[in-house]
């Protein structure tokens, strides 16, 4: 499944990373302690967080992650988001909680990772 189709499927914001919607996703992973994510998430996996600070495009570029999801549309600052195109990482935004936007991943076939 691309990120694209999960995209369409939840009705996600597309905040950032437009262009790289067409990544595959193998997985997903959900955590807001940016030490858990570098230890759990793998590539091309969804990143589910309520985090929105510019840390978490370095360690979504780092790991490779398909796109992260900002859960309760959480305000995203600009800074993330012009860093995020300049690291070719796409950033959604869901209106729903972690739980109810994992629920609806899981519903899709997503798995944890």
């Amino acid at each position: 499944m691309k990120v694209r189709d999960i995209v369409e499927a939840l009705d996600l914001n597309i905040l950032a990373g437009e262009a790289y919607l067409d990544r595959n996703v193998s997985g997903g992973y959900a955590a807001d302690l940016l030490s858990c994510v570098m230890a759990g998430a793998q590539a091309n996996n969804l990143w589910l967080t309520l985090q929105t600070h510019a840390n978490i495009v370095a360690v979504a570029s780092l790991l490779g992650v398909s796109a992260i999801i900002i859960s309760e549309d959480a305000p995203v600052p600009q800074e993330t988001l012009d860093k995020a195109e300049q690291q070719e990482v796409a950033i959604l935004s869901s209106p729903e909680p972690t739980f109810e936007t994992i629920a609806r991943l899981v519903d899709l076939g997503i798995q944890g990772a």
